[in-house]
């Protein structure tokens, strides 16, 4: 990261320290527009920890399928310069999956990061993953996931915190609010997540080019049993969106590698306490296209919003009823 960067990611991080704290002690004010979703799992908030551990076996993640439609890994940009390589690891305890069945009963996953908060109980996903009203069984992360483990235990989650011009609006019209904040329920000896894993600073207006961006995905598991995370480092700028129907400007990434299944993985920058959050896969083309370049939308006062309503628990918003057919 360059000088500038790392003064204004130092500056944002100390403003934003300075926001949670009083935002803590007075009501919370959202932009206007800015209404948090959040919905418990079909299964009772607070489900409990050993019933996921139980159900939740290797077989069933690795055989769950993405939460998105998967890119192409045969796809490629016209006459683009090649993207730098991505390669498998044994991941972060601080970035993992969620787990979930839908309505047919399909295992499906998404990545998420474990980000500091109060409560040591938030991990931040895209909205894209989590959006669809239908039933999300099951429901829970799995920090680290790899190669059929759970090295840190699994964690129900509680509550789903989405925006709700996003819910509102869709995937393409709403691609600039394609995050979620998610609030998990204790392991099963009672550890809340962040105790255990560790979290990441969440950095709204980061600014759009980083030089080094650490990216993080979990892959379809296609080609292998057990899927293990991907990683990459590369650079980010400003795209502006060229389509009508997903406006909006978005951090833009160029890693390999990274088809469907990596929604949901953190756009990761040094930072004084080891790294900071600056956006997920998701937002432009609910991550884009092409495996070789991916999205995040761009974290704002929004985004910080999103997070203090769940570090407050406020009371959830709904989404609109459907009105009654005539």
């Amino acid at each position: 990261m360059s000088r500038p960067t790392a003064a204004r990611g130092r500056f944002t991080l100390l403003l934003t320290t300075l926001l949670l704290g009083l935002a803590l002690a007075l009501p919370l004010a959202l932009p206007p527009g800015s209404r948090a979703y959040a919905a418990s799992p079909p299964d009772g908030p607070g489900r409990p920890a050993a019933s996921a551990d139980a159900y939740w076996t290797a077989q069933r993640m690795a055989a769950a399928k993405p939460a998105a439609a998967a890119r192409s890994s045969q796809a490629r940009r016209p006459a683009a310069a090649p993207s730098p390589p991505s390669h498998p690891f044994d991941g972060l305890p601080q970035v993992g999956t969620f787990f979930w069945t839908d309505g047919s009963n399909t295992g499906r996953f998404c990545g998420g990061t474990v980000v500091r908060s109060p409560h040591h109980d938030l991990v931040v996903s895209a909205a894209h993953c989590l959006r669809s009203p239908d039933p999300k069984r099951h429901l829970s992360f799995v920090p680290q996931y790899h190669d059929g483990l759970k090295p840190h235990g699994i964690y129900p989650v509680d509550r789903i915190y989405l925006d709700q011009r996003y819910y509102d609006l869709g995937t393409a019209a709403g691609a600039r609010w394609d995050y979620a904040v998610v609030r998990l329920a204790a392991r099963e000896d009672g550890a809340e997540v962040e105790e255990v894993t560790g979290g990441f600073g969440l950095l709204p207006y980061p600014g759009y080019d980083h030089r080094k961006v650490r990216l993080i995905g979990y892959p379809g598991n296609s080609d292998t049993t057990h899927p293990k995370p991907l990683d990459c480092t590369s650079s980010t700028h400003r795209y502006t969106s060229t389509d009508p129907a997903a406006p909006g400007d978005f951090l833009e990434i160029a890693c390999a590698g990274y088809i469907g299944g990596t929604s949901g993985g953190p756009f990761l920058v040094k930072d004084f306490t080891g790294y900071a959050l600056i956006g997920v896969i998701g937002g432009y083309h609910t991550g884009g296209d092409f495996p070789d370049v991916s999205y995040s939308s761009y974290f704002t006062a929004d985004t910080l919003a999103l997070y203090l309503h769940a570090v407050r628990g406020d009371t959830p918003a709904t989404p609109h009823p459907t009105p009654p057919s005539k």
